[in-house]
This record gives C-alpha cells, sequence and structure tokens, in this order.
C-alpha cells in the first residue's frame, strides 16, 4: 500500500492527523487516548487492577467508539461503488467539525464521543476488499515493520524499504506535536483544524483518484 508516492503521501498526511487529534486527546482526557487503543486497553487492565471502576469504565467507553468507528468505515468501503476513499475521509471531516461544534456548544463529552469515532473510521481510508488495510491511528505495527525490513535490508534486500513506516511513525508524531501546541493555545477548538485537513485531504483524493 506504500510503494505508490500517492498513498505514502496520503497515509502519512492521514497519520500526522491521527497523532495531531490524539495529543489533543491525551492532554483532554488526562493521559487517556482517542486512537491508540493498546495504550487505552492497558489503562483499562491497569484500572481493573486497582479498583479504579470509573477509570476502567472511561477506559471500556472510549475503545468501544473507537470499534464503532471502525465498524461505520469497513461499511462505507464495503458499500456500492468504487473509490470510497473520499467518502470515508469525508465522513471523517464531518464527525471532526461535529467535535468542533459539540465543545463550543459544551458538550465536552459529545465532543470526545465523535472524536473517538473519527479516529477508528480513519483506519478503513486504505482497507481493500473487507480485510484489515493499513493502521494509520497507531503505530507500533509500523515500528515493527521498520525493524523486520532493516533486517531484510541488512540480508539483501530492498534498501530503502524500511523508510515508508519509518516516515508514518515520523509523521505521527510531529502531528502529536501540533495536537500539543495547538491544545494549550485553543483547548479542543484546535480539533477545526483537524476538520479542516480532513476535508481537504477528500477533495484532493477525490481529484486524483484516477490518476
Amino acid at each position: 500500500m506504500l510503494k505508490s508516492r500517492r498513498n505514502l503521501a496520503l497515509a502519512c498526511a492521514l497519520s500526522a492527523m491521527a497523532g495531531y487529534v490524539d495529543g489533543i486527546g491525551f492532554l483532554h482526557l488526562g493521559g487517556l487516548f482517542v486512537s491508540f487503543m493498546s495504550g487505552n486497553s492497558t489503562r483499562l487492565g491497569v484500572s481493573l487492577a486497582q479498583g479504579h471502576w470509573w477509570n476502567a469504565a472511561e477506559a471500556i467507553g472510549l475503545i468501544l467508539l473507537f470499534v464503532t468507528g471502525a465498524a461505520c468505515g469497513s461499511l462505507i468501503v464495503l458499500g456500492r461503488g468504487a473509490n470510497r476513499q473520499p467518502w470515508v475521509l469525508l465522513v471523517e471531516a464531518l464527525l471532526l467539525a461535529l467535535a468542533a461544534l459539540c465543545y463550543a456548544s459544551g458538550l465536552s463529552n459529545a465532543a470526545v464521543a465523535a472524536i473517538v469515532l473519527a479516529m477508528g473510521l480513519e483506519n478503513a481510508v486504505f482497507q481493500i476488499d473487507g480485510g484489515a488495510g493499513l493502521g494509520l491511528t497507531y503505530i507500533t505495527g509500523a515500528l515493527v515493520k521498520v525493524g523486520q525490513l532493516v533486517a531484510a535490508a541488512l540480508t539483501g534486500g530492498a534498501r530503502w524499504g524500511w523508510l515508508p513506516n519509518l516516515l508514518l511513525w515520523a509523521a505521527l508524531v510531529a502531528g502529536a506535536v501540533c495536537g500539543a501546541l495547538a491544545y494549550h493555545w485553543i483547548n479542543l477548538a484546535a480539533i477545526w483544524f483537524a476538520a479542516g485537513a480532513a476535508l481537504a485531504l477528500s477533495g484532493i483524493v477525490a481529484a486524483t483518484v484516477h490518476l
């Protein structure tokens, strides 16, 4: 999926956006995540062990919302018609805009819910034929691939095969830096920038899908 420059550029842009949103969510939720469900799963286990039932309930709620978003994204991809990427991105943009509007209306919990749905949905952008596709809002798999492809390069494989996955990781980290700075500036209103980016990407993908 990352062999073409178009796909790599889109994947890095989406990874950066995921990092941006997750940086905002992490600060707003005090250590929970809106896209990194492995971290929330660990927090869930620790909270259960410590008897912190409210914290455990928060983690479960975020996980369920993320899975729901991922399912919705898959339903869009599996719908009728070809080239569903722009539609996935458009729905993501609408969810992020809804989150920003909810925050402006004083509904912070609803804003977080819309953000988590959007992050789950984003992972369907590169889904093909009902498969799992490329994870864009979590990066552990990409780092594993970096290590594996570095080993392959050292034993006669593609010299730079590891670079695309490293770029995904770097994009997410850069996005998280920007998200944290934006959150300190304007709180959850910073989600407007992510909504605008998703909308722009939807238009770009729709315009270039046949190129």
